[in-house]
């Protein structure tokens, strides 16, 4: 399917996590200031990677493994403003990771990432969908080890989980070099439970404390009518067509 944002178009035929609320929350609402090199892990269609070309000046790295996808995400940044600033690698971000130390590259001031969630359960019998949703090649774990390698020693990872796989996750960020620094709880409507999380992820000043108390905030996406909140529309101005 395709869709139009104010400044970009996004094609997302054949890939395995199409165009989503989710993905649009997370590439509004990440604290991009003053990032000079972002790296977009698992790209898909290359959301995520355009709407942060649109927020800021820095160069940005895609990392997508589908072949279908990187098919989508390179024509996609072909037909951007943004074409000189965006670099598209098709591989694993295991392999990046490898190869980005090895090579001495400079690390990333902003790693932004809408990772795989489900671990086991019934997958889709779309394998890229499922592939794309579940954690069969990128669990929690290898992307922590990942984000711990190539994030810079100030900066930051923003992410976007699901209620239901927070606590997994993290059980693995306490056992990482990592730390949650800020978090937004979503939720659909006031009268709903938090149905997802924006958070975003910075390096310990040590192995086992947390230098800086968490920020907690709360998001409301809609009004009692079905109609977005003033928030939402805040959030989303600079993209969706009709706001």
């Amino acid at each position: 399917m395709a869709f139009t944002f104010k400044q970009f178009h996004i094609d997302d035929h054949g890939c395995g996590m199409p165009v989503s609320t989710d993905a649009v929350l997370l590439g509004s609402w990440a604290p991009l200031t003053q990032a000079k090199r972002i790296l977009d892990i698992g790209a898909g269609s290359g959301l995520l990677s355009l709407m942060a070309a649109q927020r800021s000046d820095a160069t940005l790295t895609a990392i997508e493994l589908d072949d279908t996808a990187v098919g989508a995400c390179d024509k996609n940044f072909s037909a951007s403003k943004w074409q000189s600033r965006l670099e598209l690698v098709h591989t694993s971000v295991q392999e990046f990771s490898l190869t980005h130390q090895t090579s001495n590259a400079a690390k990333f001031d902003h790693i932004i990432c809408n990772p795989p969630y489900f671990k086991g359960g019934t997958q889709s019998s779309n394998r890229l969908r499922a592939q794309a949703r579940h954690t069969d090649t990128l669990d929690f774990h290898s992307l922590l080890q990942a984000i711990t390698q190539l994030l810079a020693l100030n900066g930051t990872a923003s992410l976007i989980l699901p209620a239901q796989s927070m606590e997994p996750f993290n059980e693995e960020l306490n056992r990482s070099l990592l730390c949650m620094s800020q978090i937004t709880d979503i939720r659909d409507s006031e009268q709903k439970a938090p149905h997802r999380h924006l958070f975003t992820l910075k390096r310990r000043d040590d192995d086992t404390e947390q230098s800086q108390p968490l920020i907690k905030a709360d998001f409301c996406i809609k009004e009692p009518d079905g109609s977005y909140t003033q928030e939402m529309i805040a959030l989303i101005t600079d993209f969706y067509l009709k706001y």
